[in-house]
């Protein structure tokens, strides 16, 4: 990626959004909300479902569904190890959600995302008793071209629920926060997340850091242009 930086946090996006190309080591902000900005994640119940999805489709032989992929013995698992996305970070909201994910297999983002929209949204339709699409069209994909912009992006997407003030909201999200800011936590979903916290000296300063970059969000409202929500 490029190091340089340009002026304007927001800026640096390439809006035509369709014409994203995936390239294999580079990192893309992914994210969708729900047809007609309705509710994709109804209780925890469905939060966890679609985090175990964005775990168990992330691979690069198919699973099947994840139905399929529970009854498939350790060592046939085993040889699955192979992701297809690194993920940087991410936020789980009530309509919507967001993504960092750096591409590590050939068309890896176009199969993972595949896999996980079909996935949920046969989950979602069947247990809340409903028909048809569930996301907003194709999910939406930016390609992150300044180290300065994925930093700061992280901040926006690990707090993406506090962005929002989701308020009583938000028993119906998940995000990668404490891994990144908790000494405690064992939690190691986000394989890539080094690429933030290597320039940090520990989480209480990227929280730091995170946390005024929430009031800049905040005050100048910078990047209202571009929410999805």
């Amino acid at each position: 990626m490029e190091t340089e930086f340009p002026s304007g946090l927001f800026l640096c996006y390439n809006l035509d959004m369709r014409k994203t190309q995936f390239a294999e080591g580079e990192y893309y902000h992914i994210f969708n909300r729900g047809v007609d900005k309705r509710e994709i994640f109804s209780d925890q119940l469905d939060v966890q479902r679609f985090f175990q999805s964005m775990n168990e489709f992330n691979t690069l032989d198919p699973i099947g569904s994840i139905y399929e992929n529970f009854f498939r013995d350790r060592k046939e698992k085993n040889k699955s190890k192979k992701k297809l996305v690194g993920f940087v970070c991410f936020c789980l909201n009530p309509n919507h959600y967001h993504f960092i994910l750096k591409q590590t297999a050939e068309r890896g983002i176009e199969k993972f995302m595949q896999r996980l929209g079909v996935g949920y949204t046969k989950y979602f339709n069947k247990r809340h008793e409903r028909t048809g699409v569930l996301f907003q069209g194709a999910f939406k994909s930016i390609h992150i071209k300044s180290n300065s912009y994925l930093f700061h992006l992280s901040a926006y997407v690990n707090l993406n629920n506090r962005v929002h003030a989701l308020g009583n909201s938000v028993s119906k999200s998940m995000s990668s926060w404490r891994e990144y800011t908790d000494k405690f936590s064992e939690e190691t979903f986000c394989s890539e997340k080094r690429v933030i916290l290597g320039d940090f000296k520990n989480g209480d300063e990227y929280r730091k850091f995170a946390e005024e970059m929430l009031i800049s969000i905040k005050e100048k409202k910078e990047m209202e242009k571009l929410l999805i929500e």
